[in-house]
């Protein structure tokens, strides 16, 4: 869906993006993940135009970008700034209706839409009628999400888009932006630093280091297989925690020398990762039996993974 063919940026001396390619494919979420000043930011702006590269081809659905004006390139892809970007002097309402009132929507259209985002991302009508000011930092980046999702265009960009939040709102909006039904039909390109982000919500993950992309591949195998020591130790001091969070538990289970206890299987959510599990299995007091054999089907499922 989305093409980037050796793209390079400059900004005097410094070269923030160097021969950069890769592809985001139809309906996946690529993560751009790497340290502040990789180039994955200026990355993503180059593919809405809001920086033009210097040398390089980006398409989008087959259709070279440059071959379009910006201003209506923009209104074909959503886009989520960092600490949500929000207009201060527009309301919630007139901040999410920005792109549908430059597409000349009717106003029904647009109230109907937007009370079918708030819903999905658990905001009540109430607050339409507020400024941003008003809100909360989730509140907020909940407006960003639905602001850029509004006109359901196929291509999401979102750039640290929840960096600013603290850790467990952070974890409740993940889940929600997980469990939309508009992300099934776009192709998402998702900066951010934050490793446990990037492999909560990523399909793939592209590594960036200096200007260059280093690594792309699933969650597993960045941490499996790293192609170089600069992966491998990026996700050191995480790693095991990742691991838990990319082993599904379906898989997990089969690694079981004897079936769980029924008060066990019955608290299982057969989606869940290793690390969702466990953490259910805790706070409903299971028995300490079943926790350890989970603990050990795991080791056993993760060093196949290594082999």
């Amino acid at each position: 869906m989305i093409t980037i063919e050796g793209v390079s940026k400059s900004f005097g001396s410094n070269k923030a993006v160097d021969t950069v390619s890769f592809q985001a494919n139809d309906k996946e979420i690529l993560v751009l993940l790497g340290t502040s000043g990789c180039g994955k930011t200026t990355t993503l702006k180059m593919i809405n135009r809001l920086i033009e590269p210097d040398s390089g081809n980006i398409f989008i659905d087959g259709k070279n970008i440059r071959d379009q004006k910006p201003e209506e390139l923009r209104k074909t892809i959503g886009f989520v700034m960092q600490h949500a970007g929000l207009f201060p002097h527009y309301t919630v309402a007139q901040n999410i209706a920005v792109v549908p009132n430059l597409l000349k929507w009717e106003k029904q259209k647009t109230e109907k839409r937007t009370l079918e985002l708030l819903e999905k991302l658990h905001l009540t009508k109430d607050i339409l009628s507020v400024f941003p000011h008003e809100l909360s930092g989730g509140q907020q980046q909940r407006i960003g999400v639905a602001r850029a999702l509004i006109t359901d265009t196929p291509v999401l960009l979102m750039d640290e888009p929840f960096g600013a939040l603290d850790n467990i709102t952070k974890s409740a909006i993940h889940n929600e932006f997980k469990n939309l039904d508009e992300l099934k039909n776009k192709t998402t390109i998702l900066v951010t630093h934050d490793v446990v982000e990037a492999f909560e919500l990523g399909h793939r993950i592209c590594l960036m280091d200096k200007g260059k992309v280093v690594q792309i591949g699933t969650p597993s195998e960045i941490i499996y297989h790293p192609i170089n020591n600069f992966v491998k130790d990026f996700f050191a001091s995480n790693r095991l925690m990742l691991e838990y969070k990319i082993a599904p538990i379906k898989l997990v289970e089969s690694f079981l020398q004897k079936p769980l206890s029924l008060k066990a299987q019955q608290q299982l959510i057969k989606e869940a990762n290793i690390w969702e599990t466990l953490q259910i299995l805790s706070t409903e007091n299971v028995y300490n039996e079943d926790y350890e054999a989970l603990l050990q089907a795991f080791n056993q499922y993760r060093k196949l993974q290594t082999v």
